[in-house]
C-alpha cells in the first residue's frame, strides 16, 4: 500500500503522452487541487450560521449555548465530518483515476456544485431542526453526489487509459470496478434510509447520518465479527491495495496537508471579514459623536481588535503545530485522517470563539462563560493534534520518520510542541474558574505568551531534560556535556533536513 501511494505521482508522470488516447487528457492534479480548495472552503464556512448567532446582553449565555449545542453546533460538527468523508472518498477515487478528459472534468464540477449547496441545507437543518425539509435536501444532495461518482467510475473503467497503470494491468478489472461502486454507494444508501426515516421519526435520521462518519470503522468491526463467527474470508490483494475502505488504508499525505492548510487559511480569513464588516464606523456617527475624529471612533473597537489579533495568533500557531507534525509524518492512515478532521472541526469553531470573547460587557457572567467556551474549543483543537501523533507512534515504523519515533532525538520536543496548547488552554480554563474577575486578562495574557513559549520551547525542553538527567544520573555525565550533546544532535538533524 505504501509503495502504491508513494508512486502515485510517478505513475502519472511516466504515462506516454504520445498515445492517441492521451491527446485530449491531462493529469488530474489541477482538478484535485481545485476540489481540495473548494471542499475545505465549504467545510469551514458552515460555522458562519453558528458564529453569527446573536446573544443579547440580558440573555444567559449558558442557556443559549445549550440550545446551540442541541441544534446548530451539533449539526455543524456532523455536517463538517460528513463533508470530509466525501473529501476522503474523493481522494480514494482519484488514486484510481489518474488522468481526466473533458467529460470527467465536467462530471467532477457537477459533484462539486452539489457539495457547495450543502451549507444551505445545513443552515436549514440548524435553523429548523424539527422540519424534515433540510434533512431531505441534504440527503438528496449526498445521494446525487454518489450517483455522479458512480458515473465517473463507470466512465473511467470504460476508458482504461484514464486509470492508474497498475490497475490497467489487473486481470480482475471488472471485479475491481464492482468493488469501488459498492463502496461508493454505501454513503448514499445510508442517506436514503435517513431520508425515509425522517418521514417517520426525524430524530433517528440524525443518528443514521452520524453513522456515515464512522462507516469504515463499523465495516471493520463487522468484518472482525464475521471472521470470529465463520472464520476469515480472503479478499483480493488488489482490493486491499487500492480501495479497501478500511481505517488503516493510506491517504495521500499531500492532500491531507492541502485540505488542512485550506481550512486554517479560511478560518484566519473569516476573522478579518468580521472586522471589515462590523468595525468600520459610520461617517455620520463619527461626525456626530466623535467630532469627526476617526481615531477616537476606532478606540471604541479596542476589545474587538485585541480579540482578532489573539484569535489570529491562535489559528496561526495551531497551524504551525500541525505543520510541524506532518513534517515528520511519512504516511497517514484513515484513522489519523479522522482525528485530523475532528481537530479541523474545532479549528473551524474559532470564529465563534472570536465573536464570543468581545461581545459581552466586561466582568459579566456571559464574558466569563464566553472565555471558557473559547478555552474548550482551543483545547480540543490541540488535543486531537496530539492524538494524531499518539496514533502515529502506535504504527511508527510506517507513519513517522525515525528521529521522532519513541526514543528518537526529536520525540520529546514534538510531544511538547503538540501538548503546549491543550495544557495552556486547560490551565487558563481553571484559572478563569478560580479568578473569574480577571478572566479576560488571563485569557489575553495566554494568547500573548503562547507565541513566546513556542519560540523558547526547544530551549526549555532541552534545559528540562538536561536538569533531569543531571539529577538522576549525576555520575554518568555532566550538565555541560549534556548540553553540548544536545546541540550536536540538533545540528545533525538540521543538516539531515537540508
Amino acid at each position: 500500500m505504501e509503495e502504491f501511494v508513494s508512486r502515485e505521482q510517478q505513475v502519472v508522470e511516466e504515462e506516454p503522452e504520445a498515445n492517441g488516447h492521451h491527446s485530449s487528457t491531462q493529469s488530474s492534479h489541477r482538478l484535485l487541487n481545485y476540489s481540495d480548495a473548494l471542499i475545505s472552503i465549504i467545510a469551514t464556512v458552515m460555522i458562519l450560521p453558528v458564529a453569527h448567532t446573536k446573544v443579547e446582553d440580558n440573555e444567559e449565555l449558558r442557556q443559549s449555548v445549550q440550545t446551540l449545542l442541541t441544534t446548530k453546533i451539533a449539526v455543524y460538527l456532523m455536517t463538517f465530518l460528513i463533508v470530509t468523508v466525501a473529501w476522503a472518498a474523493h481522494i480514494r477515487l482519484f488514486q484510481v483515476i489518474v488522468r481526466i478528459d473533458d467529460c470527467l472534468a465536467l462530471l467532477n464540477l457537477a459533484c462539486m456544485m452539489l457539495i457547495t449547496f450543502l451549507p444551505y441545507t445545513f443552515s436549514l437543518m440548524a435553523t429548523f431542526p424539527e422540519n424534515i425539509l433540510g434533512i431531505l435536501l441534504f440527503c438528496g444532495c449526498v445521494m446525487v453526489i454518489g450517483v455522479i461518482q458512480s458515473i465517473i467510475v463507470l466512465y473511467a473503467f470504460s476508458h482504461p487509459y484514464l486509470l492508474n497503470q497498475q490497475i490497467q494491468s489487473l486481470e480482475s478489472r471488472s471485479f475491481y470496478k464492482s468493488h469501488i461502486l459498492k463502496v461508493i454507494m454505501r454513503v448514499p444508501l445510508v442517506c436514503f434510509f435517513a431520508s425515509v426515516t425522517s418521514l417517520i421519526f426525524f430524530q433517528l435520521s440524525y443518528v443514521l447520518l452520524a453513522i456515515v462518519i464512522f462507516l469504515p470503522y463499523i465495516t471493520r468491526c463487522l468484518k472482525w465479527c464475521r471472521s470470529k463467527a465463520i472464520g476469515p474470508v480472503e479478499e483480493s490483494p488488489e482490493v486491499e491495495l487500492f480501495y479497501s475502505f478500511l481505517p488503516n488504508e493510506p491517504l495521500s499525505k499531500e492532500r491531507v496537508e492541502a485540505f488542512s492548510d485550506g481550512v486554517y487559511a479560511i478560518v484566519a480569513t473569516l476573522l478579518i471579514l468580521d472586522i471589515c464588516e462590523d468595525n468600520v464606523p459610520d461617517p455620520t456617527l463619527v461626525k456626530q459623536h466623535f467630532g469627526g475624529s476617526l481615531v477616537a471612533a476606532l478606540k471604541a473597537y479596542g476589545p474587538e481588535y485585541l480579540a482578532y489579533f489573539g484569535s489570529f495568533a491562535t489559528v496561526g500557531l495551531l497551524w504551525f503545530a500541525h505543520h510541524s507534525l506532518f513534517l515528520h509524518v511519512t504516511r497517514t492512515t484513515r484513522f489519523m485522517g479522522l482525528l485530523n478532521t475532528f481537530s479541523l472541526a474545532f479549528v473551524g469553531g474559532l470564529p465563534l470563539a472570536y465573536q464570543l470573547t468581545h461581545e459581552f460587557p466586561p466582568n459579566s457572567r456571559n464574558e466569563l462563560e464566553a472565555i471558557q467556551i473559547s478555552c474548550v474549543i482551543i483545547f480540543f483543537a490541540g488535543i486531537f493534534q496530539l492524538a494524531i501523533f499518539v496514533v502515529a507512534l502506535y504504527r511508527q515504523q510506517e507513519t513517522l520518520h525515525p528521529y521522532v519515533r519513541y526514543n528518537g532525538q526529536e520525540h520529546i520536543f514534538m510531544l511538547a510542541k503538540l501538548a503546549l496548547y491543550p495544557c495552556v488552554a486547560l490551565v487558563t480554563f481553571f484559572l478563569t474558574c478560580i479568578l473569574s474577575r480577571f478572566s479576560a486578562s488571563i485569557f489575553h495574557l495566554m494568547e500573548i505568551t503562547v507565541p513566546f513559549a513556542f519560540i523558547l520551547l526547544r530551549l526549555l525542553v532541552r534545559l528540562l531534560l538536561s536538569i533531569l538527567r543531571y539529577i538522576f544520573c549525576p555520575e554518568r555525565i555532566s550538565l555541560q556535556r549534556i548540553l553540548e550533546e544536545d546541540i550536536e544532535d540538533l545540528n545533525a538533524i538540521n543538516t539531515a533536513n537540508t
